[in-house]
């Protein structure tokens, strides 16, 4: 009667154990069937680094024809750059769940045994925008040095983008430079993806008529914008209406803008255009600059009240920064060669300070010259955010200013230097008052002009205090311009052409991609004291650790097994 009974408790238990394991695998059938029909993505970490934006999404799930990435970066490298490494491959893996169009391959450029084969692949990246970097690593006893090209080429439509995948502050250090490119990968892919993929080229106007920039000394620039935008020198006094343009931008003037020109811009403005200043309110040059010296004035541009009524001033001085770049200065002659050294500058600071706007964040350091301070003014319907920053060793000279070569020998006395971080960029945003409220027509519109409008559309005006900026090198023997940034006496990059594409992208991108830059990574470091102190300990407790885990879950499914058998 017993072993009956035993037998129907045995067959009732393994018919439940059957029904369960059955109901468990159709439950699991289903939720594989379902989730084809639904895409979703959990990411647990805390500052959500696998999270695509929203405007990247978007941009991935409308492409309109197969883009392929070729990332430089395969091969064996030291810790640090094997994070990069792996950071890059996560973010294209991210990319590619977006779009059936999407698609990637790590390439090791040094991998080849032909050498004329692999030095031909060197110079094609290169010439393409992809720098080469050293990286120095120990393997065992020895240190090694290896050529590193760290970006990539994406293909769309038969065209090609670089993109440059080491990026970040340069002052900072190794590991925090890396990291800031991390936080940059998304942004510089997704930027590069969607000027192949873009074909509503916007209309770009560069103000003419006032002495700024010329072709040649704007070339790096105007370049850079054409394989966007479609640029166009713009005369104010000539053009009926600027409204078929997306935005202006006013390159370093030297000569006052005419009423009528103003009332232009001013509509221009207040119909939602944007626009983009780049200004000099002092008269000074390096070429102008005599032994004796130069006698620096103010300009005229007549632009004072347009921006005081936007909400900024530009104010007529120069500042001195100690963190500044070099020029070259006669220290003595040999023979009849003069010598030159290198020499500090403070009228050429190295802006290093920026806020954590997408627009400047984890930017490089930008060249000034001869740039002046910046005040805010009140205006209840603009924001404004300050864009860059001097050090805070500076000094401010008002004009009459006597700028001479010489000051570059004078020793320095820290304590002159007490003004503080002077703002030198402003980004207004908002709703913008017209300066001809209440005012007449100015002279020289046709007569039947309607008043204009007096009350502006949301739109985005950038003012930087410094002309140059935006103004490329031109090398004096073959009248060939530089890269914008490059500095042909200290031989470096640096970020004015990031800074000035940045700024225009943001006026003109409706998506909101350029917020990608925003995306923070937080660093984490190891403590390389306790690391040291503490390594054997923890090698022990990750050797023998998991071992007596494994016995103490044997024993206690032995006895679990036991006591289980032994009640039946």
């Amino acid at each position: 009667m017993v072993t009956e009974q035993n037998n129907s408790a045995t067959k009732t238990r393994k018919s439940r154990d059957i029904t369960q394991y059955l109901v468990l695998t159709g439950l699991i059938i289903l939720l594989n069937f379902l989730s084809g029909f639904y895409f979703y993505r959990y990411d647990l970490t805390e500052d959500k680094r696998y999270t695509m934006a929203p405007a990247t999404r978007r941009l991935l799930q409308n492409l309109p024809q197969p883009v392929h990435v070729d990332v430089y970066l395969a091969g064996e490298f030291p810790t640090g750059f094997k994070r990069l490494q792996a950071a890059v491959r996560e973010t294209l893996e991210e990319l590619r769940i977006y779009s059936s169009n999407f698609s990637y391959s790590f390439i090791d450029p040094s991998a080849g045994t032909d050498l004329k084969k692999r030095n031909q692949l060197y110079t094609n990246l290169a010439l393409k925008g992809i720098q080469p970097t050293n990286l120095f690593a120990m393997e065992g006893d020895k240190k090694v040095e290896k050529l590193v090209f760290p970006g990539a080429i994406v293909t769309a439509a038969g065209k090609e983008e670089p993109v440059m995948l080491l990026k970040g502050n340069q002052a900072a250090s190794p590991d925090e430079r890396l990291n800031q490119s991390i936080e940059g990968l998304e942004f510089e892919l997704a930027s590069a993806i969607r000027k192949l993929a873009s074909t509503n080229r916007k209309r770009i106007g560069l103000v003419d008529g006032h002495g700024e920039l010329n072709n040649l000394e704007a070339a790096d620039f105007i370049t850079s914008l054409q394989k966007y935008y479609d640029v166009y020198r713009v005369d104010l006094n000539k053009v009926p209406s600027l409204q078929s343009l997306s935005a202006l931008i006013v390159a370093r003037p030297v000569r006052p803008f005419r009423e009528v020109e103003k009332y232009k811009l001013d509509q221009f403005i207040m119909q939602g255009g944007k626009a983009l200043f780049f200004l000099d309110a002092i008269n000074v040059a390096l070429d102008s600059i005599r032994p004796q010296g130069y006698f620096a004035l103010p300009y005229n541009l007549n632009l004072d009240d347009l921006l005081f009524k936007y909400g900024v001033r530009v104010n007529a001085n120069l500042v001195q920064d100690i963190n500044s770049g070099q020029i070259p200065v006669v220290t003595g002659r040999y023979g009849n060669q003069p010598q030159t050294q290198l020499m500090n500058w403070r009228y050429f600071p190295l802006i290093n300070t920026f806020s954590q706007h997408p627009l400047t964040r984890n930017l490089d350091a930008v060249y000034g010259k001869f740039l002046s301070t910046m005040d805010s003014v009140r205006v209840k319907s603009i924001r404004k955010t300050p864009l860059l920053f001097t050090s805070r060793y500076t000094k401010i000279l008002a004009p009459p200013i006597t700028v001479s070569l010489n000051e570059a020998r004078v020793n320095i006395k820290p304590s002159l230097y007490n003004k503080g971080p002077q703002a030198v960029g402003y980004l207004l945003e908002g709703n913008f008052p017209s300066l001809f409220t209440n005012r007449p027509l100015p002279a020289g519109l046709p007569a039947n002009t309607s008043p204009g409008v007096t009350t502006g559309k949301p739109t985005t005006i950038i003012v930087f205090s410094d002309g140059d900026l935006i103004r490329n090198e031109v090398n004096p023997k073959n009248n060939q311009p530089y890269e914008l940034g490059y500095d042909r006496f200290m031989r470096t990059r640096f970020a004015n052409k990031d800074l000035v594409m940045n700024a225009v992208e943001y006026l003109l991108d409706e998506s909101g991609l350029i917020n990608v830059r925003s995306k923070q990574i937080t660093l984490r470091p190891l403590d390389r004291i306790r690391i040291k102190e503490e390594r054997q300990r923890w090698q022990i407790l990750n050797l023998v650790g998991p071992l007596i885990l494994l016995v103490f879950f044997g024993i206690g499914k032995y006895y679990r097994r036991q006591r289980k058998y032994a009640r039946l």
